[in-house]
């Protein structure tokens, strides 16, 4: 009896808890700003994933007009090593530079840097995939940091 009346009102309770993306489409009004053009060069995955999060910015055209020109680097180093010099640990950066210009002049220029490191494992199957996931979401968060940085020209 207690199981029916629980679910019921859980499910209520968390079902209207009024989430929303901050850059979704809705949001996409407040800030003051579109891309009219963008060019990006460098790690591919880093490049699409970047597009992705800018693809709301291209579309909307209320704001200033932005010529984006980035260009991304990964880079993988190992931080230590074990007595037999095999890698115990790595760390993965991901740096974009970012040129800035309205109507062909240069604004400003950014680089943003995110980093993360982390061990290495035994099964090199297991170890890519992690590594895939770790660029995917520092270009997550290296393009939310890029979305901030253009809402305040």
């Amino acid at each position: 009896m207690l199981k029916k009346i629980i679910f019921p009102v859980l499910f209520l309770f968390l079902s209207s808890c009024g989430f929303e993306a901050i850059h979704s489409k809705k949001n996409v009004v407040n800030y003051n700003f579109f891309i009219s053009e963008l060019t990006t060069n460098g790690n591919r995955d880093v490049n699409i994933k970047i597009r992705e999060k800018l693809i709301n910015y291209i579309l909307n055209e209320q704001g200033k007009g932005l010529i984006l020109k980035i260009s991304s680097d990964t880079k993988k180093v190992v931080v230590t090593k074990d007595s037999a010099g095999d890698p115990t640990s790595f760390k993965y950066t991901v740096i974009i530079d970012i040129e800035v210009m309205m109507k062909n002049d240069l604004k400003t220029y950014y680089q943003i840097v995110e980093s993360f490191n982390y061990n290495n494992t035994t099964n090199k199957f297991d170890l890519k995939r992690y590594e895939r996931e770790i660029i995917n979401n520092l270009a997550e968060i290296v393009s939310q940091k890029l979305i901030y940085k253009l809402s305040s020209i």
